[in-house]
């Protein structure tokens, strides 16, 4: 019985911090747009310049370190050492808050040399606006590994959802009383990202009231009677060295993800300057690069999604030493992956002018959006095939492939920004989650045993894709020509046709899949609601019926 509730517990607590992930992301890569409409292309650029090194610097400070706690804790409190749960606690608050004052002054005296390295004094306030947050991230992410190590996940997500609204919300606010007071898009990203601050301080507070709620459940036992159950109490020493032993590896791992943005913040601006485009010029067009960011990010939102579920998939399956399954699992997760990345790529690319200006208000950057949005496949892939890998316990195989994207990516900005400018750069993101993606492929085909070739996986989907892309690129041109003369306002006239085409492709896609037999029943079966969206769609005969287990064996 007690192991049943701890099961349900444990479902529980990662269906909380699944969907409390899911929803910080989702206001992630959507504020960006609003943001940009506000502080325009020069807004952007500043956030997008100095919010990729806080991010870094923010996980070496705090990634790794929750789930260390937690792991600690449980652990701890499992043999009934609660003076070692308790020194876990303080020895890993007092070595994060030390951490976090540390990069605070790294960054903030620091900041100075960091603009010039970037190539823009005017980001040293910036910067040092945005360092204000990280001796205080710190203080949230040890609360929360301490709750986790108590099976209480409510307060991890509730604060991480808090820690993001709150930051978006800021973030909106500061950029309109920026522009419409001052007219200055450095001072609207200064704002920006200094919504971190107040961000952290909601993640506290948060945290704070359900330890004060909760303050007389947690560690409950007495030293009496942890003296009584003969368990030897850690050390500091002891505790420090486990929690370096955890978390570094997660840290590591973890560090990779924003250093695909950090090179473009060290490179981009310089290289354009470099090759001889003025200073001011070289910002807008940095900005206007930048415009492609929050639309990667939303397409690759299934795969995150995706990516939360087959964790705990292939762990399960592993542990019960079921390859069969987990080749199964692996298969299905990267044909479905790759079913919803591919039409998001060429949808994008398609329809990129119309996007770009339905979201942004001009078509600047159009073309090094059409070809950025070939990340949105590789990159999915990318991160379906590290949760497969991540699940089969190769935990940083995911993070040494991404990082040999980023040096590749690091040296093509290096040669393409002077010669195709930001479509240079754009060109040089496609091939760096290329690259991660062919090496995350490999492993999981090498691991799992899974059949990954392009012609079960690849042919019916392109196919699939072509049909869509011809649809697309009629219904555009028909509704340009319908409501060319009729709508006056060239934003109002693109969102039509864009919204109209990405309608007709979608359902064209869908339906070529069907019939092609791109997409199965028991691939539908995978998705949430998957048997009742295969009876909705058997129901309109757009998939076949079901054969019974006698007209099979016939």
């Amino acid at each position: 019985m007690g192991q049943e509730k701890a099961s349900v517990q444990f479902v529980k607590g990662a269906a909380i911090l699944g969907v409390a992930g899911l929803v910080s992301k989702l206001l992630g890569a959507v504020y960006r747009i609003p943001y940009q409409n506000i502080a325009g292309d020069i807004g952007l650029y500043v956030y997008m310049q100095v919010y990729p090194l806080y991010t870094t610097l923010l996980i070496l400070a705090t990634a790794g370190f929750p789930i260390a706690i937690s792991k600690i804790v449980s652990e701890r409190v499992a043999v009934g050492d609660v003076i070692g749960a308790r020194r876990a606690f303080r020895v890993a608050s007092i070595s994060l808050v030390i951490l976090g004052f540390f990069f605070f002054l790294l960054l903030y005296s620091g900041a100075p040399l960091i603009a010039t390295f970037m190539g823009d004094q005017h980001l040293t306030t910036p910067l040092r606006a945005v360092a204000w947050s990280l001796p205080l991230v710190p203080m949230a992410a040890i609360l929360r590994g301490y709750f986790q190590g108590h099976q209480n996940m409510m307060p991890t997500g509730v604060s991480q959802v808090a820690e993001q609204l709150i930051r978006v919300v800021f973030i909106l606010l500061s950029a309109f009383w920026a522009m419409n007071v001052y007219q200055d898009a450095y001072l609207a990203g200064t704002g920006a990202v200094f919504a971190a601050f107040p961000g952290g301080v909601a993640a506290v507070l948060v945290l704070l009231w359900y330890w004060r709620k909760d303050k007389h459940n947690l560690l409950p036992i007495t030293t009496t009677q942890v003296q009584s159950s003969g368990v030897s109490a850690w050390t500091n020493r002891q505790v420090l060295q486990s929690l370096l032993y955890y978390a570094l590896p997660i840290c590591m791992g973890a560090l990779v993800l924003p250093l695909v943005p950090l090179v473009d913040s060290v490179t981009v601006v310089n290289m354009l300057q470099w090759s001889g485009m003025h200073e001011d010029l070289a910002k807008l067009a940095k900005g206007a690069f930048d415009r492609g960011q929050p639309l990667i990010q939303f397409g690759t939102f299934f795969a995150t999604s995706l990516s939360l579920a087959l964790v705990p998939a292939i762990s399960e399956a592993a542990a019960q030493r079921q390859n069969k399954l987990i080749a199964n699992r692996s298969e299905v997760a990267i044909r479905l992956t790759f079913l919803l990345g591919l039409p998001a790529s060429f949808g994008l690319a398609l329809l990129a002018e119309p996007i770009n200006v339905m979201l942004y208000g001009d078509d600047k950057g159009t073309q090094a959006l059409a070809i950025q949005s070939f990340t949105i496949i590789f990159a999915t892939l990318s991160i379906a095939s590290a949760g497969i890998l991540q699940g089969m316990g190769r935990v940083m195989r995911p993070a040494r492939n991404l990082f040999i994207g980023v040096v590749v990516k690091l040296v093509l900005n290096l040669a393409l920004v002077p010669l195709w400018g930001i479509a240079g750069a754009a060109l040089s993101t496609v091939l760096a989650y290329l690259v991660a993606m062919g090496l995350n492929v490999l492993a999981v085909k090498k691991y799992t045993g899974a059949k990954i070739g392009l012609r079960q996986t690849a042919l019916r989907p392109f196919i699939s894709v072509i049909m869509m892309s011809v649809v697309v690129l009629v219904v555009e041109w028909g509704a340009a020509a319908l409501f060319g003369k009729v709508v006056t306002s060239e934003r109002l006239f693109h969102t039509i046709v864009g919204l109209i085409a990405v309608g007709a492709g979608a359902v064209v896609y869908l339906l070529a899949l069907l019939k092609t037999g791109g997409l199965t029943r028991n691939d539908i079966h995978f998705l949430p609601k998957g048997k009742r969206i295969a009876a909705l769609l058997t129901k309109f005969q757009f998939l076949p019926k079901e054969r019974t287990v006698v007209e099979r064996n016939q």
